[in-house]
């Protein structure tokens, strides 16, 4: 695999990471508050969306742009946490959406700039 393959990989994997911990923590408040679950289940909730404000630190970008990139993330991973986790089957403008903020997030994060080094050899 070459160094921009491995750089584009490790950043969706750090993307993904950023999901889990911002979707699953979410999840597991929401569980806690609407569902009657155990107060250590909002806890370990708040816990895991502590750790998504770590994960992107670890991005090779500028704040700005891969917060932005990561918001399309996210609504591609909620889509499919629905759909996987609650069984609610997206429907055709869930579809389109995500399709659209999917390729934002490749204009956004993975487009080469003039100038930046971190797609570059």
């Amino acid at each position: 695999m070459n160094v921009v393959a491995r750089r584009a990989a490790t950043s969706l994997l750090l993307f993904f990471l950023a999901g889990l911990c911002e979707i699953g923590g979410g999840y597991l408040v929401w569980l806690w508050l609407r569902d009657d679950f155990s107060w250590w289940v909002g806890a370990i909730g708040g816990f895991i969306l502590f750790l998504y404000g770590v994960v992107p630190t670890l991005q090779k970008s500028h704040f700005h742009r891969i917060y932005a990139a990561y918001g399309g993330i996210f609504v591609v991973m909620s889509v499919l946490w629905g759909w996987l986790i609650d069984g609610i089957n997206p429907d055709s403008y869930d579809i389109i959406g995500a399709t659209i903020v999917a390729v934002g997030v490749l204009i956004i994060y993975y487009y080469p700039r003039k100038g930046e080094k971190i797609w570059s050899k």
